[in-house]
């Protein structure tokens, strides 16, 4: 059993340099053996992304025997390391790593969250995210039992509207629905204290990515003043990363995308990092397909961040229903695509 062929894609869209979801967007990965298995996953890169897969990491992989999926990360990251140890080069690897860590699964004819442990069909609570004051109002929660609002301002900024919005949305479902507030990185250390003392009174779980993530001492200061717990991580890359911030306790909760910090390889090292600490793992965007097995078998208490809906090409995405989702019980990460995609135009 060897590594016949491997490509990259972006389904569903031709490239747009106006579009980021296109130039450093998600890429498809598709990975074929010499004996008729298919891994499928998805990465980030765009245009550079699918370069990269094309250029360097398929040398490692073509003819290779795909079963030591960790070796194989060794040996890709080895590749690349010169210019790859973050951003875009770690996202394309981490398609690459899902489709290893698919083709595993399905090798052994179960859902990728047996094979960490865990059982298929499992309950798994969802959050919403992309949420505002205005559609709580008029629609309501949508069943979901804890949504997740824009909390962030740039230095200077008046707080008044951010401020206001939880405010209504507090008062509106009352003090024991679950609220988050995501700051989108665009904040510095006083600018977060100050916005946080204001928002202390509405009970948020947690404040997330006030800081750019190279902030180290930043973080570690709102570790020791800030009111609010914080979470981070989507945009940081590899388990060597989360080793720092875990150890440090720089986060209440982590929140590493398994499509862009080095695949399910990197994130399965961070779940065993936080083991016997405090710090909760809740990957981004963790109700679609590539880390609702992880959260199904890995974490304590599953949470799950809903998924992004312009990935509509992505067939057997779990469905949330009522704030409830669930791995699939599929062979692998349970997904497929159409014809119509796997042709589109690179």
């Amino acid at each position: 059993m060897t590594i016949k062929s491997i490509r990259a894609i972006q389904p569903g869209t031709e490239y747009s340099p106006k579009d980021w979801r296109t130039w450093v967007g998600q890429i498809l990965v598709i990975i074929e053996t010499d004996d008729g298995l298919t891994g499928y996953g998805v990465g980030g890169g765009g245009k550079a992304g699918i370069h990269l897969i094309d250029e360097v990491l398929s040398r490692t992989l073509i003819g290779a025997d795909p079963t030591p999926v960790e070796d194989l990360w060794d040996e890709m990251y080895r590749s690349m390391q010169a210019f790859g140890r973050k951003g875009l080069a770690i996202m394309a690897l981490s398609g690459v790593d899902l489709a290893l860590w698919d083709l595993r699964a399905k090798r052994e004819g179960k859902p990728l969250v047996e094979v960490l442990g865990g059982e298929a069909n499992k309950p798994i609570r969802a959050y919403k995210t992309g949420f505002s004051a205005k559609e709580v109002i008029e629609t309501g929660t949508q069943g979901f039992s804890a949504l997740k609002f824009h909390a962030g301002i740039l230095p200077g900024e008046d707080m008044g509207d951010v401020v206001g919005a939880i405010k209504l949305v507090r008062d509106t479902l009352g003090p024991d629905f679950q609220l988050m507030g995501d700051a989108g990185m665009k904040m510095d250390v006083d600018t977060t204290l100050r916005i946080a003392e204001e928002l202390a009174p509405y009970d948020l779980f947690w404040l997330e990515e006030p800081l750019p993530p190279d902030d180290l001492e930043g973080y570690a200061r709102l570790r020791d003043e800030c009111p609010i717990p914080i979470a981070s991580g989507e945009h940081e890359y590899t388990a060597k990363a989360f080793e720092v911030i875990i150890q440090e306790k720089l986060h209440a909760f982590v929140q590493p995308d398994v499509c862009w910090c080095g695949g399910m390889t990197e994130l399965v090292k961070i779940y065993k990092m936080a083991e016997g600490t405090d710090i909760v793992v809740c990957p981004h965007r963790g109700a679609e397909a590539w880390s609702i097995h992880a959260i199904g078998a890995l974490s304590p208490e599953p949470f799950a961040e809903s998924g992004r809906p312009w990935m509509t090409w992505v067939k057997g995405t779990p469905e949330i229903v009522e704030g409830q989702t669930t791995a699939s019980e599929r062979p692998g990460f349970g997904v497929w695509f159409e014809e119509d995609d796997l042709q589109c135009k690179r």
